[in-house]
Protein backbone atom coordinates (compact mmCIF):
# COMPACT_ATOMS: atom_id res chain seq x y z
CA UNK A 1 0.00 0.00 0.00
CA UNK A 2 1.40 3.18 -0.77
CA UNK A 3 2.25 5.42 1.67
CA UNK A 4 -0.11 9.45 1.87
CA UNK A 5 1.66 11.92 0.49
CA UNK A 6 0.36 15.24 0.97
CA UNK A 7 2.25 17.01 -1.65
CA UNK A 8 0.10 14.41 -3.57
CA UNK A 9 -3.02 16.14 -2.67
CA UNK A 10 -5.09 18.33 -5.54
CA UNK A 11 -4.16 22.07 -5.44
CA UNK A 12 -2.02 21.62 -2.83
CA UNK A 13 0.40 23.61 -4.34
CA UNK A 14 -2.09 26.63 -5.65
CA UNK A 15 -3.34 26.69 -1.83
CA UNK A 16 0.16 26.90 -0.36
CA UNK A 17 0.70 29.54 -3.32
CA UNK A 18 -2.71 31.61 -2.27
CA UNK A 19 -1.23 31.70 1.31
CA UNK A 20 2.12 33.16 0.59
CA UNK A 21 0.30 35.41 -1.66
CA UNK A 22 -2.03 36.94 0.88
CA UNK A 23 1.11 36.58 3.63
CA UNK A 24 3.48 38.43 1.36
CA UNK A 25 1.26 41.19 -0.69
CA UNK A 26 0.30 43.69 1.88
CA UNK A 27 4.45 43.96 2.73
CA UNK A 28 5.18 44.33 -1.43
CA UNK A 29 2.62 47.09 -1.67
CA UNK A 30 3.85 48.51 1.61
CA UNK A 31 7.49 48.91 0.41
CA UNK A 32 6.65 49.79 -3.17
CA UNK A 33 4.35 52.51 -2.11
CA UNK A 34 6.81 53.99 -0.06
CA UNK A 35 9.20 54.96 -3.09
CA UNK A 36 5.75 56.49 -4.57
CA UNK A 37 6.54 59.78 -5.51
CA UNK A 38 2.55 61.22 -6.30
CA UNK A 39 0.91 63.54 -3.79
CA UNK A 40 -1.73 60.12 -3.57
CA UNK A 41 -0.68 57.60 -1.60
CA UNK A 42 -2.61 54.59 -2.89
CA UNK A 43 -1.61 55.61 -6.56
CA UNK A 44 1.66 54.58 -8.11
CA UNK A 45 2.74 57.65 -10.02
CA UNK A 46 6.36 57.23 -10.75
CA UNK A 47 9.36 56.29 -8.38
CA UNK A 48 10.83 58.64 -5.96
CA UNK A 49 12.29 59.04 -2.42
CA UNK A 50 10.00 62.17 -1.01
CA UNK A 51 8.52 60.21 1.79
CA UNK A 52 11.83 59.04 2.88
CA UNK A 53 13.28 62.42 2.95
CA UNK A 54 9.94 63.55 4.89
CA UNK A 55 10.83 61.13 7.37
CA UNK A 56 14.43 62.41 7.46
CA UNK A 57 13.39 66.28 7.92
CA UNK A 58 10.47 65.36 10.65
CA UNK A 59 12.52 66.09 14.13
CA UNK A 60 9.69 63.92 16.00
CA UNK A 61 9.69 60.91 13.77
CA UNK A 62 13.68 61.47 14.84
CA UNK A 63 13.46 61.65 18.60
CA UNK A 64 10.77 58.52 18.24
CA UNK A 65 13.60 56.29 16.32
CA UNK A 66 16.37 57.63 18.85
CA UNK A 67 13.16 56.86 21.93
CA UNK A 68 12.79 53.13 20.10
CA UNK A 69 16.38 52.13 19.55
CA UNK A 70 17.66 53.24 22.97
CA UNK A 71 15.05 51.68 24.74
CA UNK A 72 15.68 48.32 22.98
CA UNK A 73 19.32 48.48 23.24
CA UNK A 74 19.03 48.71 27.34
CA UNK A 75 16.49 46.32 27.13
CA UNK A 76 18.76 44.03 24.95
CA UNK A 77 21.79 44.72 27.29
CA UNK A 78 19.68 43.58 30.87
CA UNK A 79 17.54 40.47 29.12
CA UNK A 80 20.15 38.82 27.32
CA UNK A 81 22.55 38.27 29.91
CA UNK A 82 19.31 37.51 32.31
CA UNK A 83 18.35 35.28 29.80
CA UNK A 84 21.71 33.80 29.81
CA UNK A 85 22.22 33.02 33.32
CA UNK A 86 18.51 31.30 33.65
CA UNK A 87 19.36 29.06 31.13
CA UNK A 88 22.51 27.95 32.36
CA UNK A 89 21.23 27.49 35.88
CA UNK A 90 18.85 25.18 34.52
CA UNK A 91 21.51 23.31 32.32
CA UNK A 92 23.38 23.09 35.19
CA UNK A 93 21.30 22.98 37.74
CA UNK A 94 19.27 19.41 39.07
CA UNK A 95 15.98 20.47 38.99
CA UNK A 96 12.99 18.28 39.71
CA UNK A 97 10.85 20.73 38.09
CA UNK A 98 12.66 21.90 35.17
CA UNK A 99 10.27 21.88 32.92
CA UNK A 100 7.67 24.17 35.13
CA UNK A 101 10.26 26.35 35.62
CA UNK A 102 10.58 26.72 31.66
CA UNK A 103 7.31 26.71 31.57
CA UNK A 104 6.64 29.92 33.77
CA UNK A 105 9.55 31.67 31.68
CA UNK A 106 7.77 30.96 28.48
CA UNK A 107 4.43 32.60 29.76
CA UNK A 108 4.94 36.07 29.33
CA UNK A 109 4.92 34.88 25.52
CA UNK A 110 1.51 33.07 25.77
CA UNK A 111 -0.35 35.63 27.25
CA UNK A 112 -1.98 38.43 25.54
CA UNK A 113 -0.34 41.81 25.01
CA UNK A 114 -2.93 43.38 25.75
CA UNK A 115 -3.44 41.88 28.81
CA UNK A 116 0.14 42.22 30.23
CA UNK A 117 0.35 45.88 28.98
CA UNK A 118 -2.79 46.16 31.47
CA UNK A 119 -0.95 44.62 34.33
CA UNK A 120 2.14 46.25 33.96
CA UNK A 121 0.48 50.02 33.87
CA UNK A 122 -1.21 48.81 36.93
CA UNK A 123 1.75 47.61 38.91
CA UNK A 124 3.25 50.83 38.16
CA UNK A 125 0.48 53.15 39.31
CA UNK A 126 0.01 50.72 42.10
CA UNK A 127 3.51 51.16 43.42
CA UNK A 128 3.74 55.61 42.42
CA UNK A 129 5.90 55.18 39.52
CA UNK A 130 5.44 57.49 36.96
CA UNK A 131 5.11 56.60 33.32
CA UNK A 132 7.95 58.02 31.18
CA UNK A 133 10.95 56.01 29.23
CA UNK A 134 12.10 54.10 32.18
CA UNK A 135 8.98 52.59 32.96
CA UNK A 136 9.02 51.70 29.21
CA UNK A 137 12.88 50.12 29.44
CA UNK A 138 11.59 48.39 32.00
CA UNK A 139 8.73 46.68 30.46
CA UNK A 140 10.30 45.82 27.49
CA UNK A 141 13.44 43.78 29.37
CA UNK A 142 10.86 41.83 31.29
CA UNK A 143 9.43 40.44 28.07
CA UNK A 144 12.71 40.18 25.97
CA UNK A 145 13.88 37.84 28.27
CA UNK A 146 11.59 35.16 26.89
CA UNK A 147 12.60 35.91 23.89
CA UNK A 148 16.28 36.03 24.40
CA UNK A 149 16.41 32.59 26.56
CA UNK A 150 15.14 30.52 24.07
CA UNK A 151 17.81 30.76 21.21
CA UNK A 152 20.03 30.65 24.05
CA UNK A 153 18.58 27.29 25.69
CA UNK A 154 18.53 25.71 21.95
CA UNK A 155 22.62 26.40 22.02
CA UNK A 156 22.98 24.72 25.24
CA UNK A 157 20.91 21.67 24.16
CA UNK A 158 23.19 20.91 21.93
CA UNK A 159 26.64 21.05 23.99
CA UNK A 160 27.96 17.48 24.57
CA UNK A 161 29.29 16.81 28.18
CA UNK A 162 31.69 14.44 27.09
CA UNK A 163 33.68 17.68 25.75
CA UNK A 164 33.59 19.45 29.15
CA UNK A 165 34.70 16.16 30.78
CA UNK A 166 37.76 16.12 28.31
CA UNK A 167 38.87 19.33 29.33
CA UNK A 168 38.60 18.89 33.14
CA UNK A 169 40.23 15.31 32.40
CA UNK A 170 43.05 17.46 30.56
CA UNK A 171 43.70 19.63 33.92
CA UNK A 172 41.29 22.22 33.12
CA UNK A 173 39.31 23.81 36.03
CA UNK A 174 35.46 24.48 35.99
CA UNK A 175 36.41 28.22 34.84
CA UNK A 176 38.66 27.61 32.23
CA UNK A 177 35.93 24.69 30.82
CA UNK A 178 33.30 26.56 30.24
CA UNK A 179 35.13 29.43 28.18
CA UNK A 180 37.06 27.33 26.58
CA UNK A 181 34.39 24.63 25.54
CA UNK A 182 30.94 26.29 26.56
CA UNK A 183 31.27 29.79 25.62
CA UNK A 184 31.95 29.00 22.04
CA UNK A 185 29.25 26.82 21.87
CA UNK A 186 27.07 29.20 24.17
CA UNK A 187 27.93 32.27 22.24
CA UNK A 188 25.79 32.05 18.64
CA UNK A 189 22.53 31.64 20.86
CA UNK A 190 23.27 34.78 23.16
CA UNK A 191 24.04 36.31 19.73
CA UNK A 192 20.51 35.42 18.58
CA UNK A 193 19.20 36.14 21.27
CA UNK A 194 20.17 39.33 21.67
CA UNK A 195 19.44 39.77 18.19
CA UNK A 196 16.05 38.88 18.61
CA UNK A 197 15.37 40.47 21.67
CA UNK A 198 16.11 44.04 20.14
CA UNK A 199 14.20 43.68 17.38
CA UNK A 200 11.10 42.45 19.76
CA UNK A 201 11.64 45.50 21.63
CA UNK A 202 11.97 47.64 18.48
CA UNK A 203 8.39 46.36 17.38
CA UNK A 204 6.50 46.83 20.28
CA UNK A 205 3.40 48.02 20.22
CA UNK A 206 0.65 47.27 22.86
CA UNK A 207 2.76 47.29 26.03
CA UNK A 208 4.68 50.33 24.88
CA UNK A 209 1.14 52.62 24.18
CA UNK A 210 -0.28 51.56 27.45
CA UNK A 211 3.28 52.47 29.59
CA UNK A 212 4.89 55.25 27.35
CA UNK A 213 4.79 58.97 29.56
CA UNK A 214 5.41 62.27 27.63
CA UNK A 215 8.45 62.31 25.79
CA UNK A 216 8.25 58.39 25.27
CA UNK A 217 6.79 57.97 22.24
CA UNK A 218 7.89 55.41 20.40
CA UNK A 219 7.99 54.49 16.45
CA UNK A 220 5.31 52.17 16.62
CA UNK A 221 3.52 54.82 19.31
CA UNK A 222 4.63 57.32 16.40
CA UNK A 223 3.04 55.44 13.42
CA UNK A 224 -0.23 54.35 15.34
CA UNK A 225 -0.87 58.31 16.43
CA UNK A 226 -0.04 59.60 12.31
CA UNK A 227 -2.08 57.01 11.03
CA UNK A 228 -5.43 58.68 12.48
CA UNK A 229 -5.02 61.34 10.25
CA UNK A 230 -4.46 59.03 7.34
CA UNK A 231 -1.91 57.00 5.58
CA UNK A 232 0.79 59.35 4.01
CA UNK A 233 4.29 58.83 2.21
CA UNK A 234 6.09 59.19 4.99
CA UNK A 235 3.92 56.33 7.31
CA UNK A 236 4.57 53.78 4.15
CA UNK A 237 8.57 55.04 4.31
CA UNK A 238 9.11 54.66 7.96
CA UNK A 239 7.32 51.60 8.16
CA UNK A 240 9.24 50.30 5.49
CA UNK A 241 12.38 51.10 7.43
CA UNK A 242 11.09 49.24 10.38
CA UNK A 243 10.45 46.00 8.25
CA UNK A 244 13.54 46.32 6.96
CA UNK A 245 15.58 46.66 9.96
CA UNK A 246 13.15 43.75 11.34
CA UNK A 247 14.15 41.25 8.50
CA UNK A 248 18.32 42.06 8.81
CA UNK A 249 18.17 41.32 12.77
CA UNK A 250 16.19 37.94 11.92
CA UNK A 251 18.37 36.80 9.02
CA UNK A 252 21.68 37.75 11.12
CA UNK A 253 20.23 35.82 13.91
CA UNK A 254 18.68 33.02 11.77
CA UNK A 255 21.94 32.09 10.01
CA UNK A 256 23.79 32.76 13.86
CA UNK A 257 21.99 30.16 15.05
CA UNK A 258 22.43 27.67 11.85
CA UNK A 259 26.24 28.32 11.99
CA UNK A 260 25.94 27.55 15.53
CA UNK A 261 24.78 23.98 14.99
CA UNK A 262 27.10 22.83 12.73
Amino acid sequence: MNAFKLHSFPGIRSITALIFLFLYTPIIVLVLLSFNQGELTTVWQGFGLNGYIEVWRDPYIILAAKNSFLVALIATLISTPSATLAALALWEGQFADRSIITTLISLPLLIPGIVVAVATLMLFSLIGLELSLFTVIIAHTTFCIPFAYFPIKACLSKIQFSLIDAAIDLYANPWQAFWRVTWPQLLPGIIAGALLAFVISMDDFIITYFIAGPGATTLPVYIFGAIKQGVSHKINAISTLILGISILFIAISYFIIQRGRK
